[in-house]
């Protein structure tokens, strides 16, 4: 006769789930390219998993040209102002004379027009300057904010064109779960919904939903739901990563899992009846966690389970009870 251990289901309160897959992508990204083409990458400052802080020096091209030409506009400045103090006391000169009726209106005109000349060239020189300036900056690029340096495609010496990347970066070095969810699960996601995401090597961490995506992808039938991940999160971008979201809790009648037994694609339980015959009952089951199986239907709180070995046990078969069973309810041990 075997001996057996009795249990009876446990009414736990677990969270309702949903099961969904995704990629790890950046928060955001950030693009490092010249904002001025035609000059050469002198340094790249940082490496690929460096941490960089705003303001941090990334590339340095050759300035040699654009200083020089800085140097050429503040010289036309220069210029400029004294041919404007020229036009203007000359004007000035013209008017006393015009007093004396030794200038004609017309000439005066034509000295007034002469500064007013002056004084949009040196508009036009002065705007110059400002431009060699704004390009002679753009010979360092710096970081636009707190970073991860994700990659690298610069090559010192190479001359860059304006737009081309030369490093891309992970804004603050934050990441998140893409996951994806069809149209039915969609109406159960929610912003500030707790995500528990699965990493390819076992480990896992919890993130917080940050927004559901507002269309269904036309090709896939799928809408995105972003999950922020913690800053101290252990995954890379690119991964792809399974796991739930939680939208709630709900009682669940659970048995652990030893006590459920598969045959023919079903699950059933072994009962402990009158004189501690056993006896198989087809249950439903559904979500699982830390062991433990919910059972949806076929099986009462109260009533007494065999807790494992249900593999050796027949129908009918009377078994012996061990002393840790658990009691049955208003009978005395």
């Amino acid at each position: 006769m075997l001996t057996v251990r009795a249990i009876q289901p446990e009414v736990r309160d677990w969270s309702e789930s949903i099961q969904v897959n995704g990629s790890i992508e950046a928060w955001q990204e950030i693009i490092v390219s010249p904002e001025t083409g035609g000059l050469r990458v002198a340094e790249l400052a940082v490496e690929v998993g460096a941490h960089v802080k705003r303001g941090d020096l990334l590339v340095q091209l050759a300035d040699e040209i654009p200083r020089a030409e800085l140097r050429k506009n503040q010289a036309l400045v220069a210029q400029s102002r004294a041919s404007l103090e020229l036009a203007r006391a000359n004007y000035r000169r013209a008017q006393e004379t015009a007093r004396s009726g030794s200038l004609s209106s017309q000439q005066v005109e034509e000295y007034r027009i002469n500064q007013a000349t002056s004084e949009a060239s040196l508009a036009s020189a002065v705007a110059d300057l400002d431009s060699s300036k704004v390009k002679l900056s753009h010979t360092r690029i710096l970081a636009v904010d707190d970073a991860l340096i994700a990659s690298k495609s610069g090559t010192l010496g190479e001359v860059a064109a304006s737009g081309v990347e030369l490093y891309r970066m992970i804004r603050q070095g934050k990441l998140e779960w893409r996951a994806e969810v069809d149209s039915n699960q969609l109406g159960f996601v929610e912003e500030g919904q707790i995500a528990r995401v699965q990493l390819p090597d076992g480990r896992s961490i919890d993130g917080v939903v940050r927004l559901v995506g507002p269309v269904l992808d036309d090709d896939t039938g799928r809408a995105v739901v972003y999950v922020s991940l913690p800053e101290n999160a252990t995954a890379c971008a690119g991964m792809f990563a399974t796991g739930r979201i939680e939208f709630g809790v709900r009682p669940a009648l659970t048995l652990p899992q030893s006590a459920i037994m598969l045959r023919d694609g079903k699950a059933y339980v072994w009962l402990l009846g009158d004189a501690d015959h056993v006896g198989s009952r087809l249950v439903s089951t559904g979500r699982r966690m830390n062991g433990r199986v919910e059972v949806t239907s076929g099986l009462f709180a109260g009533e007494r389970v065999v807790a494992e070995g249900g593999a050796f046990l027949a129908e009918g078969a009377k078994v012996t009870v061990s002393a840790n069973s658990e009691p049955v309810p208003g009978v005395l041990p």
